[in-house]
């Protein structure tokens, strides 16, 4: 079983440390997406696990195997770890099967050994599985950027790793290539029963292809759920614009209820990372994603307007009319940008037959509850 634990571990360079305490699970044969902002620690983390820089403390287990612990540093090559980078690093010297029979070499083979191993049928295989069977004797510099990646991912499976590392593979690719080749990667890892860690900084890929995704900033992580947890009920406010489209509203928590200055809202009140939640009366920040926020034309048989004093029962039916001023229209969905009476501006987001245009007089209302966050949790 290739279930990968890592417990406090730290990282530093000659500065101070990059990473700090950090504790990540990927349960065996499942795949983490790791995102942040440019120099959070993603890549750290990633070449700490392989065994490429020393950890100052904590520990790295790969399925039964301690590999990296106080006095224990065990080297890159015996940790059974397969790396995928960015620009597939391919030996332009070598055919396409080639370099997939080096990586079943484990790197100890001569580029004659591995000429010899391009013959076997576990090489067939593993290309057979990329769908590049019928380039095994292509040349690198005749392959395209998905190809390549392709054969990076044949090589990096050829020595039977335990566990598999993916630096960005996709962030060279079109888009269209990008989507072909994740959906590969996802039903590759599967099928070998093969554990992954993806760092990547797109964060619709990390939601769409991941079972478990984490979050880190500043060398910290701040989430680490399933796709669904992590957007749905974001650990903080930062974390919900991170990973998604948000509105922040500013409010005050009464029971199950905020108001704020759209209306009363329901609201679920969010427990931080020290184990505190807003209480009732308290100042809150309220989290909506443009897609709870409905969009229906203005006037005869729109929803009607809440009652004076937000009463309880107005809190599910709020509305407020407004102006579409801006559109951003995307194919699949669309977002409106909406000037309300008093110039607050909102974003909706709605689907493609939801669309409408610039200059149209709408009305929102707020489906579900809202998050509400402590002013504190950033």
């Amino acid at each position: 079983m290739s279930r990968l634990e890592v417990r406090g571990l730290t990282v530093g360079y000659e500065g101070g440390p990059v990473l700090h305490s950090v504790d990540v699970e990927v349960p065996h044969g499942e795949l983490l997406a790791i995102v942040g902002p440019s120099g959070c620690g993603k890549t750290t983390l990633l070449r700490t696990i392989a065994g490429l820089l020393r950890a100052r403390s904590g520990e790295i287990r790969i399925g039964q195997r301690m590999v990296t612990t106080h006095g224990i540093h065990l080297a890159p090559e015996k940790r059974r770890i397969g790396w995928v980078p960015q620009d597939a690093a391919l030996f332009p010297h070598l055919t396409v099967a080639e370099n997939v029979a080096f990586g079943m070499l484990a790197g100890r083979g001569s580029s004659r050994a591995a000429r010899r191993a391009a013959r076997s049928d576990e090489v067939r295989r593993l290309l057979d599985l990329v769908d590049l069977g019928q380039l095994a004797d292509r040349a690198p510099g005749q392959l395209s950027g998905g190809q390549a990646q392709r054969v990076a991912l044949a090589r990096a499976l050829a020595a039977g790793p335990e566990l598999v590392l993916l630096d960005e593979p996709f962030g060279a690719l079109d888009p269209m290539l990008r989507a072909d080749l994740r959906a590969s990667v996802r039903e590759l890892l599967r099928t070998e029963g093969v554990t992954g860690i993806l760092v990547t900084h797109d964060q619709a890929e990390a939601l769409s292809i991941a079972d478990h995704v984490a979050v880190l900033r500043g060398g910290e992580v701040l989430q680490l759920g399933t796709p669904e947890e992590v957007y749905q009920v974001p650990a903080t406010p930062w974390v919900a614009g991170f990973v998604g489209d948000a509105v922040f509203l500013p409010g005050v928590l009464h029971g199950d209820e905020v108001a704020t200055s759209i209306g009363r809202l329901r609201a679920v009140p969010v427990t931080d990372a020290a184990g505190l939640a807003p209480s009732d009366g308290d100042d809150v920040t309220v989290l909506i994603r443009p897609e709870e926020l409905r969009v229906t034309p203005a006037g005869p048989g729109a929803p009607a307007e809440p009652a004076p004093g937000g009463a309880a029962g107005a809190a599910a039916s709020a509305a407020l009319d407004g102006i579409v001023t801006d559109v951003e229209y995307t194919g699949h969905d669309a977002m409106l940008a909406v000037a309300l009476a008093d110039g607050m501006r909102l974003r909706a987001r709605v689907t493609a037959s939801g669309l409408v245009p610039r200059g149209t007089e709408v009305r929102l209302t707020v489906a579900g509850a809202v998050l509400a966050y402590r002013p504190e949790t950033v």
